[in-house]
């Protein structure tokens, strides 16, 4: 469902210089599959899901969604995916409810279609106690589970999450894990970025360690284990990136 061929970005600063911030990354990922990207901050995790979700262009190299090139075919791999960025972004004055509707009728559903659509999220993602208050008043929490059914309001097969869980409580950040799962199940792809090594080791099917821009590694939990000879996957880490524990 994506294949990422040999993607660099560039960035240039008058005190560093080149910014090499994604450094030739490959790999592929498929339909019923969590796909993980693990890294600490900075590693370019972000940058590369803006290039998937052409908000940026690739200095070189590309990638396919759906068989559609990101470059060439950008608005047709943007009716392929949902995209959950860092940042809720939400339009405060409108209730959570208003501003799905308002989503869905932008990607083209019918109102009937939308109010379906709308109601199945608000139990999947546990948001009736709230749904219909203005969304400047919302959580943390709430606002980031309105942020993923706005994302994937239009059913897409490809689902970017980016730290989905971050700044979340643990109520709030079982129902996004919960809700990822479901996805997998559902048969989307989905890729997965995240620092936090616990959620990776329970959730992803397979892996791609990214350090300084670059893939350090690509496989599953054992793969991983079995290449770098450790079990903790805090030391496993660790190794793919060349750092030893004492």
């Amino acid at each position: 469902m994506i294949t990422v061929t040999n993607i660099t970005k560039t960035f240039e600063e008058k005190k560093r210089g080149i910014i090499r911030a994604v450094d030739g990354v490959s790999w592929e990922a498929h339909s019923g599959e969590i796909f993980g990207l693990l890294g600490p901050n900075g590693a370019g995790k972000t940058t590369l899901l803006r290039i998937l979700a052409t908000i940026l262009t690739p200095t070189t190299g590309t990638a396919t969604i759906g068989g559609f090139d990101i470059v060439h075919d950008a608005a047709k791999v943007r009716a392929q995916i949902g995209y959950l960025s860092g940042s809720a972004g939400l339009y405060e004055r409108l209730t959570g409810r208003q501003l799905l509707h308002y989503f869905a009728t932008l990607y083209g559903l019918t109102t009937s279609n939308a109010k379906t659509r709308i109601d199945g999220l608000i139990e999947e993602l546990d948001m009736g106690d709230y749904i219909d208050g203005r969304c400047d008043k919302f959580s943390t929490g709430q606002k980031q589970r309105v942020s993923i059914a706005r994302a994937v309001i239009h059913d897409p097969p490809v689902l970017f999450f980016d730290e989905p869980t971050n700044g979340l409580d643990l109520v709030a950040a079982r129902t996004v894990i919960r809700y990822i799962r479901e996805r997998r199940r559902a048969g989307k792809c989905v890729v997965f970025s995240t620092h936090i090594m616990s959620e990776v080791e329970s959730l992803c099917d397979r892996i791609a360690i990214i350090y300084d821009g670059k893939v350090a590694a690509i496989g599953t939990m054992d793969e991983l284990r079995k290449r770098t000879g450790a079990q903790l996957f805090e030391d496993v880490f660790m190794r793919v990136i060349g750092i030893e524990e004492e």
